[in-house]
Protein backbone atom coordinates (compact mmCIF):
# COMPACT_ATOMS: atom_id res chain seq x y z
CA UNK A 1 0.00 0.00 0.00
CA UNK A 2 1.35 3.71 -1.08
CA UNK A 3 0.24 6.60 0.09
CA UNK A 4 -1.01 7.35 -3.67
CA UNK A 5 -2.87 4.22 -3.79
CA UNK A 6 -4.47 3.80 -0.28
CA UNK A 7 -7.33 0.82 0.24
CA UNK A 8 -10.40 1.52 1.92
CA UNK A 9 -11.02 -1.87 4.54
CA UNK A 10 -13.95 -0.63 6.25
CA UNK A 11 -16.29 -3.06 4.36
CA UNK A 12 -14.33 -5.95 6.41
CA UNK A 13 -15.85 -4.73 9.61
CA UNK A 14 -18.64 -7.05 10.89
CA UNK A 15 -22.38 -5.97 11.78
CA UNK A 16 -21.34 -6.46 15.12
CA UNK A 17 -19.27 -4.07 15.28
CA UNK A 18 -21.75 -1.89 16.31
CA UNK A 19 -22.24 -3.34 19.50
CA UNK A 20 -18.39 -3.29 20.24
CA UNK A 21 -18.96 0.57 19.94
CA UNK A 22 -21.71 0.66 22.18
CA UNK A 23 -20.09 -1.29 24.44
CA UNK A 24 -17.09 1.34 24.70
CA UNK A 25 -19.99 4.22 25.24
CA UNK A 26 -21.57 2.52 28.03
CA UNK A 27 -18.46 1.39 29.70
CA UNK A 28 -17.26 5.34 29.68
CA UNK A 29 -21.03 6.29 31.02
CA UNK A 30 -22.23 3.92 33.27
CA UNK A 31 -24.19 6.23 35.24
CA UNK A 32 -24.97 9.40 34.89
CA UNK A 33 -23.15 12.15 32.82
CA UNK A 34 -23.20 15.74 34.81
CA UNK A 35 -20.76 17.63 32.65
CA UNK A 36 -23.66 16.67 29.90
CA UNK A 37 -26.07 18.55 32.43
CA UNK A 38 -23.83 21.34 32.13
CA UNK A 39 -23.44 21.87 28.58
CA UNK A 40 -26.82 21.18 27.53
CA UNK A 41 -28.61 19.70 24.36
CA UNK A 42 -28.02 22.87 21.78
CA UNK A 43 -26.45 21.97 18.62
CA UNK A 44 -23.20 22.32 18.23
CA UNK A 45 -19.61 21.93 16.27
CA UNK A 46 -16.62 20.47 16.91
CA UNK A 47 -13.72 20.22 14.25
CA UNK A 48 -11.23 16.99 14.78
CA UNK A 49 -7.58 18.00 14.44
CA UNK A 50 -5.01 15.94 13.80
CA UNK A 51 -1.61 16.94 15.59
CA UNK A 52 1.28 14.65 15.62
CA UNK A 53 2.87 12.80 12.24
CA UNK A 54 1.46 9.58 11.19
CA UNK A 55 -0.65 7.11 9.28
CA UNK A 56 -4.40 7.98 9.43
CA UNK A 57 -6.28 5.13 10.65
CA UNK A 58 -9.90 4.32 12.53
CA UNK A 59 -12.01 6.74 10.84
CA UNK A 60 -15.15 4.04 10.90
CA UNK A 61 -14.87 3.99 14.63
CA UNK A 62 -14.84 7.42 14.82
CA UNK A 63 -18.28 7.11 12.39
CA UNK A 64 -19.91 4.70 14.49
CA UNK A 65 -19.00 6.61 17.95
CA UNK A 66 -20.80 9.52 16.66
CA UNK A 67 -23.47 7.93 14.82
CA UNK A 68 -24.66 5.61 17.60
CA UNK A 69 -24.85 8.98 19.40
CA UNK A 70 -26.87 10.94 17.11
CA UNK A 71 -24.55 13.82 15.71
CA UNK A 72 -23.42 13.63 12.21
CA UNK A 73 -19.62 14.12 11.02
CA UNK A 74 -18.47 15.35 7.81
CA UNK A 75 -14.76 14.52 7.00
CA UNK A 76 -12.59 16.29 4.66
CA UNK A 77 -12.08 13.92 1.92
CA UNK A 78 -9.13 15.28 0.46
CA UNK A 79 -7.08 15.33 3.81
CA UNK A 80 -8.50 12.30 5.90
CA UNK A 81 -7.73 9.76 4.03
CA UNK A 82 -6.65 6.27 6.18
CA UNK A 83 -3.93 4.93 5.27
CA UNK A 84 -2.20 7.77 4.15
CA UNK A 85 1.29 9.35 6.37
CA UNK A 86 0.60 12.60 7.09
CA UNK A 87 3.71 14.40 8.25
CA UNK A 88 1.72 17.10 11.26
CA UNK A 89 4.12 20.58 11.58
CA UNK A 90 0.76 21.98 12.57
CA UNK A 91 -2.58 20.78 13.88
CA UNK A 92 -5.09 19.37 10.66
CA UNK A 93 -8.56 19.89 10.28
CA UNK A 94 -10.09 16.23 9.55
CA UNK A 95 -13.60 16.69 10.06
CA UNK A 96 -16.46 18.56 11.58
CA UNK A 97 -18.89 16.82 14.29
CA UNK A 98 -22.57 17.98 14.05
CA UNK A 99 -25.05 17.21 17.29
CA UNK A 100 -26.45 17.81 20.68
CA UNK A 101 -23.13 19.50 22.30
CA UNK A 102 -23.84 17.01 25.17
CA UNK A 103 -23.72 14.11 22.67
CA UNK A 104 -20.62 15.32 21.08
CA UNK A 105 -18.36 15.80 24.55
CA UNK A 106 -20.26 12.72 25.58
CA UNK A 107 -18.32 10.51 22.63
CA UNK A 108 -15.45 12.66 22.75
CA UNK A 109 -13.00 10.72 24.65
CA UNK A 110 -14.08 7.39 23.18
CA UNK A 111 -13.81 8.59 19.96
CA UNK A 112 -10.11 10.09 19.83
CA UNK A 113 -9.09 7.05 22.35
CA UNK A 114 -9.82 4.59 19.57
CA UNK A 115 -8.66 6.63 16.50
CA UNK A 116 -5.22 7.48 17.88
CA UNK A 117 -4.18 3.92 19.05
CA UNK A 118 -5.20 2.68 15.62
CA UNK A 119 -3.25 5.33 14.11
CA UNK A 120 -0.45 4.09 16.26
CA UNK A 121 -0.59 0.67 15.26
CA UNK A 122 -1.05 1.77 11.35
CA UNK A 123 1.87 3.92 11.89
CA UNK A 124 4.31 1.48 13.61
CA UNK A 125 3.20 -1.29 10.64
CA UNK A 126 3.69 1.17 7.93
CA UNK A 127 7.62 2.08 9.13
CA UNK A 128 8.16 -2.06 9.71
CA UNK A 129 6.11 -3.11 6.35
CA UNK A 130 8.25 -0.34 4.17
CA UNK A 131 11.77 -1.37 6.02
CA UNK A 132 11.21 -5.23 5.23
CA UNK A 133 10.20 -3.54 1.41
CA UNK A 134 13.31 -1.15 1.40
CA UNK A 135 15.44 -4.28 2.07
CA UNK A 136 13.88 -6.19 -0.84
CA UNK A 137 12.15 -9.09 0.91
CA UNK A 138 9.34 -10.21 -0.26
CA UNK A 139 7.33 -11.52 2.49
CA UNK A 140 4.82 -10.73 5.27
CA UNK A 141 5.50 -8.36 8.22
CA UNK A 142 2.56 -9.45 10.39
CA UNK A 143 1.23 -8.70 13.83
CA UNK A 144 0.16 -11.38 16.42
CA UNK A 145 -2.76 -12.24 19.32
CA UNK A 146 -1.43 -9.91 21.65
CA UNK A 147 -3.77 -7.84 21.15
CA UNK A 148 -6.08 -5.63 23.93
CA UNK A 149 -8.80 -7.74 24.75
CA UNK A 150 -12.07 -6.28 23.41
CA UNK A 151 -10.00 -3.49 21.38
CA UNK A 152 -8.71 -6.54 18.82
CA UNK A 153 -10.96 -5.49 16.15
CA UNK A 154 -9.31 -1.73 16.02
CA UNK A 155 -5.68 -2.80 16.23
CA UNK A 156 -6.08 -5.55 13.67
CA UNK A 157 -7.76 -2.86 11.50
CA UNK A 158 -4.74 -0.84 12.49
CA UNK A 159 -2.48 -3.42 11.43
CA UNK A 160 -4.00 -3.82 7.75
CA UNK A 161 -4.47 0.01 6.91
CA UNK A 162 -0.65 0.06 7.95
CA UNK A 163 0.11 -2.12 5.55
CA UNK A 164 0.73 -5.77 7.64
CA UNK A 165 -1.15 -8.68 7.71
CA UNK A 166 -2.98 -9.36 10.72
CA UNK A 167 -1.83 -13.15 11.19
CA UNK A 168 -5.24 -15.24 12.59
CA UNK A 169 -7.59 -13.03 14.37
CA UNK A 170 -8.62 -14.73 16.70
CA UNK A 171 -8.57 -18.48 17.90
CA UNK A 172 -11.33 -19.70 15.43
CA UNK A 173 -9.33 -19.11 12.51
CA UNK A 174 -6.52 -20.73 11.73
CA UNK A 175 -4.87 -23.10 14.25
CA UNK A 176 -1.99 -22.60 15.89
CA UNK A 177 -0.28 -25.16 18.24
CA UNK A 178 1.93 -23.58 20.74
CA UNK A 179 4.22 -25.67 22.94
CA UNK A 180 1.55 -26.14 25.55
CA UNK A 181 -0.58 -27.53 23.03
CA UNK A 182 2.11 -30.26 21.99
CA UNK A 183 3.17 -30.18 25.80
CA UNK A 184 -0.60 -31.41 26.59
CA UNK A 185 -0.92 -33.83 24.04
CA UNK A 186 2.08 -35.71 24.33
CA UNK A 187 3.60 -35.08 20.39
CA UNK A 188 3.57 -32.84 17.60
CA UNK A 189 2.73 -35.77 15.21
CA UNK A 190 -0.31 -36.46 17.62
CA UNK A 191 -1.53 -32.69 18.36
CA UNK A 192 -1.25 -32.08 14.28
CA UNK A 193 -3.21 -35.59 13.21
CA UNK A 194 -5.74 -34.64 15.78
CA UNK A 195 -5.84 -30.78 14.69
CA UNK A 196 -6.57 -31.70 11.41
CA UNK A 197 -9.09 -33.97 11.95
CA UNK A 198 -11.01 -30.95 12.79
CA UNK A 199 -10.13 -28.71 10.69
CA UNK A 200 -10.40 -30.88 7.29
CA UNK A 201 -9.40 -28.92 4.31
CA UNK A 202 -10.31 -25.50 4.87
CA UNK A 203 -8.01 -24.25 7.80
CA UNK A 204 -4.31 -23.77 7.98
CA UNK A 205 -2.40 -25.41 10.93
CA UNK A 206 0.84 -23.71 12.25
CA UNK A 207 2.82 -25.51 14.54
CA UNK A 208 5.42 -23.51 16.95
CA UNK A 209 8.90 -24.91 17.00
CA UNK A 210 11.83 -24.48 19.11
CA UNK A 211 14.01 -26.64 16.83
CA UNK A 212 14.76 -27.61 13.21
CA UNK A 213 13.71 -31.01 14.21
CA UNK A 214 10.40 -30.25 15.92
CA UNK A 215 9.97 -27.92 12.41
CA UNK A 216 10.50 -31.36 10.24
CA UNK A 217 8.00 -33.33 12.31
CA UNK A 218 5.61 -30.99 12.39
CA UNK A 219 5.74 -30.55 8.36
CA UNK A 220 6.14 -34.47 7.92
CA UNK A 221 2.76 -34.41 10.42
CA UNK A 222 1.19 -32.34 7.79
CA UNK A 223 1.28 -28.67 9.33
CA UNK A 224 1.09 -25.85 6.82
CA UNK A 225 3.50 -23.17 8.71
CA UNK A 226 6.27 -23.79 11.09
CA UNK A 227 7.29 -20.70 13.35
CA UNK A 228 10.75 -20.95 14.18
CA UNK A 229 10.44 -19.10 17.54
CA UNK A 230 13.09 -17.40 19.64
CA UNK A 231 15.64 -18.63 17.03
CA UNK A 232 19.23 -16.85 17.07
CA UNK A 233 19.33 -14.48 13.50
CA UNK A 234 22.15 -17.20 12.12
CA UNK A 235 20.66 -20.16 13.37
CA UNK A 236 16.97 -19.09 11.95
CA UNK A 237 18.68 -18.67 8.39
CA UNK A 238 20.25 -21.53 8.55
CA UNK A 239 17.71 -23.61 9.59
CA UNK A 240 15.06 -22.57 7.58
CA UNK A 241 17.26 -22.85 4.32
CA UNK A 242 17.68 -26.58 5.23
CA UNK A 243 14.07 -27.00 6.01
CA UNK A 244 12.59 -25.20 2.82
CA UNK A 245 15.17 -27.91 0.84
CA UNK A 246 12.63 -30.36 1.99
CA UNK A 247 9.32 -28.82 2.45
CA UNK A 248 9.19 -25.73 0.12
CA UNK A 249 5.69 -25.37 0.03
CA UNK A 250 5.44 -24.95 3.99
CA UNK A 251 5.71 -21.58 5.24
CA UNK A 252 8.29 -20.66 7.64
CA UNK A 253 7.19 -17.80 10.03
CA UNK A 254 9.74 -15.84 12.53
CA UNK A 255 8.74 -14.81 15.55
CA UNK A 256 10.16 -14.28 19.15
CA UNK A 257 11.13 -10.97 20.62
CA UNK A 258 11.70 -9.42 16.96
CA UNK A 259 11.52 -5.65 16.49
CA UNK A 260 11.59 -3.62 13.60
CA UNK A 261 14.89 -2.25 14.28
CA UNK A 262 16.17 -5.83 14.69
CA UNK A 263 13.78 -7.37 11.78
CA UNK A 264 16.71 -6.94 9.08
CA UNK A 265 18.62 -9.40 10.72
CA UNK A 266 15.88 -12.00 10.33
CA UNK A 267 14.82 -11.88 6.84
CA UNK A 268 16.26 -14.05 4.23
CA UNK A 269 14.34 -15.65 1.17
CA UNK A 270 13.69 -18.90 3.23
CA UNK A 271 12.03 -16.93 5.39
CA UNK A 272 8.29 -15.98 4.61
CA UNK A 273 6.59 -14.55 7.68
CA UNK A 274 8.39 -12.05 10.26
CA UNK A 275 6.06 -11.42 12.89
CA UNK A 276 5.77 -8.62 15.48
CA UNK A 277 4.38 -8.50 18.85
CA UNK A 278 5.49 -4.91 19.44
CA UNK A 279 2.87 -4.02 16.53
CA UNK A 280 -0.27 -3.67 18.55
CA UNK A 281 1.23 -4.11 22.50
CA UNK A 282 4.26 -1.38 21.55
CA UNK A 283 2.73 0.92 19.41
CA UNK A 284 2.98 4.88 20.18
CA UNK A 285 -0.55 6.68 20.04
CA UNK A 286 -1.14 9.44 17.38
CA UNK A 287 -2.32 12.76 18.83
CA UNK A 288 -5.88 13.73 18.08
CA UNK A 289 -8.26 16.76 19.86
CA UNK A 290 -11.76 17.34 19.48
CA UNK A 291 -12.50 21.22 19.46
CA UNK A 292 -16.28 23.08 19.83
CA UNK A 293 -16.30 26.25 18.08
CA UNK A 294 -17.11 28.88 19.96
Amino acid sequence: MTATDPTDFSALLPYNVKSIVEGWIHDDMPSFDVGGLVVGNDQKTAHLFMKSSGVFAGKPFFDLVFQTLGCQVEWNEDLACEGVHKEITEKVCLATVTGPVHMILRGERTALNTMSRCSGVASLSREAADRAKSLGWEGWVAGTRKTTPGFRIVEKYGLLVGGAATHRLDLSQMVMLKDNHIWACGSITSAVKLARKAAGFSQKIEVECQSLEEAMEAAEAGADIVMLDNFEPSQLKNDAATFKQKFPNVLVEASGGITTTTMPDYLCPHVDIVSQGKLTQGYPCVDFSLKITH
